[in-house]
């Protein structure tokens, strides 16, 4: 279903015999629960987020760096929704010191990105938004490996790409859903040795 139409539900049926209707909200998410994850890519390095950087990238990390959980320590927001979906919706944030960051995507220069805002992910969105995405098994038979699709545009996903010897967290377009390209590939696992 598109914005633009309208989905109703009848009420009730009036004495006069008229017939109520009541205008559903089209793509509304509501908070049902978070977890904490680390986030994992096909070559075990775990997704750091530096905002002072503004770069999110997989790493090596000491265990004295993973100690510390810091920009390294997801929490997934699961949302629910008043519309059919793709997949469960998700938003994520994490901790850098003191301050709280969520993940978002940005047109900049013509290109779609991935920024961390400091803030709040919010408790109820009443519509579309940028910081939702949808949570699928990346295939049939791997169910503990997900991948990440941008609520706002279908076929845009979660992934990373070699760049100046970072592999970056990038948002990567597939022309196909059922096509298995790695980089989008993420295990999220409670602890930084232990795959869920």
């Amino acid at each position: 279903m598109s914005c633009e139409e309208i989905a109703v539900c009848a009420v009730r049926l009036r004495e006069n015999l008229c017939l109520y209707f009541e205008e559903l909200e089209c793509d509304a998410f509501c908070k049902d629960k978070t977890i904490k994850r680390f986030f994992r890519n096909v070559n075990s390095q775990l997704l750091v987020v530096r905002p002072d950087l503004n770069v999110a990238a997989f790493e090596d990390v000491t265990d004295q760096e993973v100690k510390s959980g810091s920009g390294m320590y997801f929490d997934i927001h699961c949302y629910k929704t008043t519309a059919p979906s793709a997949g469960l919706p998700v938003a994520f944030s994490v901790q850098v010191e003191d301050k709280s960051y969520y993940m978002c995507c940005e047109k900049e220069h013509g290109k779609m990105v991935v920024r961390f805002r400091e803030g709040e992910v919010p408790k109820d969105i009443p519509g579309e938004s940028n910081i939702i995405f949808f949570k699928k098994t990346f295939t049939s038979c791997s169910s503990k490996a997900f991948k990440f699709e941008y609520s706002l545009e279908q076929g845009m996903f979660l992934a990373f790409e070699e760049e100046d010897s970072l592999r970056k967290l990038i948002l990567k377009k597939l022309p196909r859903e059922d096509e298995v390209d790695e980089t989008t590939k993420f295990v999220t696992s409670h602890n930084e040795r232990h795959n869920l």
